[in-house]
């Protein structure tokens, strides 16, 4: 539980961060003009994993500490984490691109240096789901792997467009997606995330906060009455702990057996596995409906 902790914590402040990110800081940019490239630093999973969908996961020679997906991502030297980055090892690395989510925490402390080089730093923000084939076809651009690109772009569109289509228009259902119990965080404002939401024909109850991770009370979550609850859980079928703590509240959701896991990896990192982790919440809202 304690590495869980630590990575929904780290979750939370990143989120937050990424809610005051400057204007500019998203997928898209000049990077469909730049010459190939070889030599990459991601400076956070999903773009990790963005790469190798692209077909180029070899280009990767440096990256942060939970860059873990896919599984020969975790031979590729370290960094630091996606807050904090050693400098002298970045340059080390010889990478003749870096890209990050956004210009904060270590593309911030890199940014200097990185301009002093004349290295390109680039960023990855998904907004929508449709932004993931977008962004891996991007890449494909990037380091002279289209074809690969495009074939990975196209399976995950025809998946995004069938789930817009069987559920979008559905009746809605209320959700709550809870990123730490002790204290109760929740995905508020987070764009990406609501969109992944109203793909499944829900809607996120804490989605005016502003705030991208709010925490919350309790009380506030039992007043919203969502009709299913989403929580990090690895397998999908560890949600005990947390059906117990809601049943005892009696939340309505818990009562009527309405919590599902979802691997948190796949639905809060913005690459091509939170298309797996839509899929499989559109069918949890779905047996809501039912």
């Amino acid at each position: 539980m304690g590495s869980f902790t630590t990575r929904f914590a780290r979750l939370a402040a990143l989120l937050m961060a990424l809610a005051a990110a400057p204007p500019g800081a998203h997928a898209g940019g000049d990077a469909a003009r730049e010459p190939a490239r070889t030599r990459a630093v991601t400076l956070t999973p999903h773009i990790t994993e963005l790469v190798f969908a692209a077909g180029a996961g070899d280009r990767i020679v440096a990256t942060v500490t939970d860059s873990d997906y896919p599984p020969q991502a975790r031979a590729i030297p370290r960094l630091g984490t996606g807050i904090h980055v050693d400098v002298e090892k970045t340059v080390a690395a010889r990478p003749d691109i870096v890209i990050a989510w956004q210009p904060t925490g270590a593309a911030q402390t890199l940014a200097p240096m990185l301009k002093r080089l004349d290295i390109p730093l680039i960023y990855s923000q998904p907004k929508k789901l449709e932004d993931i084939p977008e962004e891996i076809e991007r890449y494909g651009r990037l380091f002279d792997t289209a074809s690969t690109a495009r074939a990975k772009a196209s399976e995950l569109r025809r998946r995004i467009a069938h789930l817009r289509e069987r559920y979008s228009s559905r009746p809605r259902v209320a959700a709550f997606i809870e990123i730490g119990g002790s204290p109760l965080y929740t995905i508020g404002s987070d764009v990406l995330l609501n969109n992944v939401l109203a793909a499944c024909g829900a809607e996120n109850v804490y989605a005016a906060t502003g705030i991208a991770a709010p925490q919350v009370d309790p009380e506030s979550v039992l007043m919203k009455d969502p009709g299913v609850v989403i929580v990090p859980a690895r397998p999908a079928e560890n949600v005990g702990d947390t059906l117990h703590r809601w049943r005892t509240l009696q939340l309505p959701a818990a009562m009527a057996g309405h919590i599902y896991g979802v691997d948190p990896d796949a639905l809060f990192r913005p690459g091509p596995r939170l298309v797996d982790a839509a899929e499989q919440l559109c069918e949890y809202v779905e047996l809501v409906r039912r």
